[in-house]
C-alpha cells in the first residue's frame, strides 16, 4: 500500500514528505540530527552554503531513501519511472553517439556522480543503455544487492560485475578484467569514478594525488587503471534537483590515457560538489578526498 502511494507522488511531494519525515524523525532521533547538522555545517566550511539550503541539506538521506522507493515502486508496476528524466536521458545518448561516430573504436566509461539517488542513477543507466540499442550494459555499483526488492527482476539487462556487498575474492580479483571484456564487447560500461577512497577502506586501494579545492586530495585510481590502456573515454555526469523537477549536468569527455586526466576528473567532483552539494550523497564525512595525502 505504502509503494501504491508513492508511485502517485511528483518527486517535488517526495521532497517535501521526506523534509517532514526528517524533521519529525530527527526531533526524536538524535543519530539522524546529528548527522543532518554534520552535513551542513561541513557544506557551510567547504562550499559556503547559506542557511537557505540548511534543511534540504540535512535532510538529503532520507529525501534518497523516499526517492529510491518511488523509483523503484514505478518500476515495479510497469510505470515510466520518470518522466522529468527523458530529456536529461536523450541528452546523454546523445553524446555518447556523437563520441561513437567520431571514435567508433574508442570505449567510453559512463560515470554517474554520487548525487541524488543511486537508484536514479541507476533508471538513467538503464534508459541510457536503451537508447543506445545494446542489449546489456556492464555496472560496478557500490549499492548492496536486493535492498528494495529484486534488482534482478527490475533491471535484468544491467549486468553488475561487482557491488559493495560481494565478498567473493575471486570476484573481486577478476574485476578489472571483466570491465575490459564488457568495453570491448559493449563499447560502454559504467563506473562510478567519483567514490571517495575511504568508502573501500575493508579492502587495498590505489589512489592518484590531486588537487582538490586547493589542496592535496586523493582520487580512487581504478577507472585510471581500466580505461588508461584502452584509451577510454570518461564520460562523467550528475543528476539535478531544483523545484521538483531533475535535471543533468554533463562534463566534457575526459581521455583517461592523459597525464593530466586525473586532475580533470577531480576539477569535476570540485564543480560537481560546489554546485549540487546538499544532494550530495557522501556529504559530512570529515574526510572524503583529503585524508592520508603523502600515502
Amino acid at each position: 500500500m505504502r509503494r501504491a502511494v508513492l508511485v502517485r507522488l511528483s518527486f517535488g511531494t517526495v521532497e517535501r514528505v521526506a523534509l517532514a519525515s526528517w524533521l519529525i524523525r530527527g526531533a526524536f532521533n538524535g543519530r539522524l540530527r546529528a548527522v543532518g547538522i554534520a552535513r551542513y555545517e561541513t557544506g557551510r566550511t567547504d562550499v559556503g552554503l547559506t542557511r537557505r539550503d540548511a534543511l534540504r541539506t540535512m535532510s538529503a538521506n532520507v529525501r534518497e531513501a523516499w526517492i529510491d522507493e518511488r523509483l523503484y515502486a514505478a518500476r515495479e508496476r510497469g510505470r515510466d519511472a520518470c518522466p522529468d528524466l527523458r530529456e536529461p536521458i536523450a541528452e546523454l545518448t546523445a553524446r555518447i553517439r556523437q563520441m561513437r561516430t567520431l571514435e567508433p573504436k574508442r570505449p567510453i566509461i559512463l560515470s554517474p556522480f554520487h548525487y541524488l539517488s543511486q537508484y536514479a542513477n541507476i533508471y538513467v543507466v538503464d534508459e541510457v543503455r536503451k537508447g543506445l540499442g545494446l542489449d546489456s550494459i556492464s555496472l560496478v555499483s557500490g549499492v548492496p544487492r536486493d535492498v528494495l526488492g529484486d534488482d534482478a527482476a527490475m533491471i535484468p539487462a544491467i549486468r553488475v560485475l561487482h557491488t559493495y556487498d560481494d565478498e567473493s575474492i575471486e570476484r573481486r580479483n577478476t574485476l578489472g578484467l571483466r570491465v575490459v571484456r564488457a568495453l570491448r564487447r559493449e563499447g560502454v560500461a559504467v563506473l562510478f569514478s567519483d567514490v571517495p577512497p575511504f568508502t573501500l577502506a575493508r579492502y587495498p586501494m590505489e589512489t592518484l594525488d590531486v588537487s582538490l579545492r586547493g589542496r592535496h586530495a586523493r582520487v580512487h585510481a581504478g577507472v585510471f587503471r581500466l580505461g588508461a590502456p584502452l584509451d577510454a573515454y570518461l564520460l562523467p555526469f550528475y543528476l539535478r534537483f531544483e523545484n521538483g523537477r531533475l535535471g543533468v549536468r554533463i562534463f566534457d569527455p575526459v581521455a583517461l590515457a592523459d597525464t593530466g586526466a586525473p586532475q580533470r576528473l577531480a576539477d569535476d567532483i570540485d564543480i560537481a560538489c560546489k554546485e549540487n552539494y546538499p544532494h550530495w550523497l557522501y556529504a559530512g564525512h570529515p574526510c572524503v578526498y583529503h585524508f592520508a595525502p603523502t600515502r
